[in-house]
């Protein structure tokens, strides 16, 4: 799939702004457009787009997998293969440049300058990305903490607070982690509702999510988006049969 199917055309000011100009500053005169807020959309190149929406996918990245502490092979290969197969392979080089770079800029600037630009970029994604494309990106997210089967303490507040700032709550991360197991706990966690709950509350949950996380959000994406929206919709699906399964509901 090519970038300009994730992009979609959307994304063409992410340039401008603090988050184009902290770009810029990393990575000097390569992008060194990005940091000129008079570009618009019509005015960018395929190029161009890649680069900023790669620049921010990667710092959103760089947020995660640094969030415990330490650096897991596991979830910069995740990162890789993402790139890999959404983007092609010179994207595998261009973003762990990208990252690396990013990486040793928190180290210099400190927690409060990064969480400051984490909130940033954030908020411009939030101008540009429609809630279904918010909802994928922030899947990607909690699939590099999920990658080496265990998520800390640390890793969920940091999923959280990005969930916030994307617009979409918290809530959608624990419903994300849930995805794919397959006990009762999960299914229920995936639906963001509980045991206790009435089986019309759970009605209205399925319905909630169905609606979320429907394929047809993503159809502008490309194929490979739309197949990943389909198998969390199918999870949904089975979570949604395992409690009413258990619950002897219709």
């Amino acid at each position: 799939m090519g970038a300009n199917k994730w992009i979609g055309g959307i994304l063409g000011f992410i340039g401008g702004g603090p988050i184009g100009a902290l770009a810029g500053f990393l990575f000097g005169s390569a992008f060194d457009f990005l940091s000129d807020s008079s570009n618009s959309v019509s005015g960018t190149t395929d190029k161009e787009e890649r680069n900023r929406f790669l620049f921010s996918l990667m710092l959103l990245s760089a947020d995660v997998i640094q969030s415990d502490g330490k650096i897991m092979h596991s979830e910069m290969e995740y990162v890789r293969q993402f790139l890999r197969q959404n983007f092609g392979e010179t994207a595998v080089t261009e973003g762990e440049s990208h990252i690396l770079r990013i990486f040793e800029w928190r180290k210099k600037v400190g927690e409060s300058t990064w969480k400051a630009k984490i909130t940033e970029c954030c908020s411009q994604l939030c101008r540009v990305m429609p809630s279904g494309q918010r909802i994928q990106l922030m899947n990607y997210l909690v699939e590099i903490a999920k990658v080496d089967k265990s998520i800390s303490s640390n890793e969920k507040d940091t999923l959280y607070r990005i969930a916030t700032q994307l617009g979409l709550g918290s809530k959608v991360v624990d419903q994300m982690i849930g995805l794919g197991g397959d006990s009762l706990d999960d299914a229920y966690r995936v639906l963001g509702v509980t045991k206790d709950s009435t089986d019309e509350e759970v009605r209205k949950a399925y319905k909630q999510m169905a609606l979320k996380y429907h394929p047809d959000h993503v159809t502008s994406l490309g194929e490979d988006i739309r197949k990943a929206a389909e198998e969390k919709f199918k999870e949904v699906n089975q979570a949604k049969d395992r409690i009413y399964k258990s619950r002897g509901m219709k």
